[in-house]
């Protein structure tokens, strides 16, 4: 068997940190693309906040492209996003640029890196939020942004998106992840019922190698109760 070859983007994220590790616990070759680096990456591709979204796409591919090779990729990770609060009232342009930014153009640029070095059969998956299923006038930027992610989704899964012959694009829709962050701004919350990064991982893991991966264009939620968490396809 070939060695597996996975990018993660967000790769210095909690979650994207934690992809990395678990993968190369699988003796894959792991490359990070993030704004910092990741030591435990076999390659770190660095993004710069100053670049327009062309530019930042073509940095990013020229790099996958001086690494790769002729190789293709047997998954795409992209983990990369955050979070910010805002309604019309309070911060909406803000917050609406930071989160496309963190969470669009993650997504957008993964499609790019998929479109020409994801082998096929391969796996694209990209992250939406369940909260963005409906309204959310507490966080209007944050609900666009990964509205727009689900969209992406559902449009690779499409004829001619431009994606490999026979591979896979889904997005996984987290309702709290269990990262450190969250629970040092969460303190009284219930763990229970938080998503935990070691789950993804694996759960990433086993889609990469074609164990029950969901299909292509599934919008995927993550329900957690008493530490326990369901998949719900929408």
């Amino acid at each position: 068997m070939s060695l597996q070859r996975v990018i993660v983007y967000g790769g210095k994220g909690a979650l994207g940190a934690k992809c990395v590790s678990y993968f190369k616990q699988k003796n894959c070759w792991v490359a990070s693309i993030d704004l910092g680096l990741n030591d435990e990456a076999d390659h770190n591709i660095t993004v710069s906040t100053t670049d327009s979204l062309p530019e930042q796409e073509q940095s990013v591919l020229t790099s996958v492209s001086s690494v790769l090779g002729s190789s293709k990729l047997d998954a795409i990770i992209c983990v990369a996003g955050g979070w910010a609060g805002g309604n019309a009232k309070k911060d909406l342009a803000k917050s609406s640029d930071l989160m496309w930014r963190q969470s669009v153009w993650s997504s957008v640029i993964s499609a790019s890196i998929a479109a020409s070095h994801l082998k096929e059969g391969g796996l694209l998956t990209l992250t939406g939020a369940s909260a963005a299923l409906g309204e959310t006038p507490g966080m209007i930027g944050y609900g666009m942004a990964k509205a727009a992610v689900h969209h992406l989704t559902k449009s690779l899964a499409g004829k001619d998106s431009g994606l490999p012959t026979g591979s896979t694009c889904v997005a996984i829709l987290p309702i709290t992840l269990d990262t450190p962050m969250n629970r040092k701004w969460m303190p009284n919350a219930d763990f229970a019922t938080w998503t935990s990064l070691e789950f993804l991982a694996e759960l990433f893991w086993k889609w990469s190698t074609d164990q029950a991966r969901p299909s292509n264009g599934s919008l995927v939620q993550l329900v957690t109760k008493n530490s326990n968490t369901e998949i719900v396809v929408v």
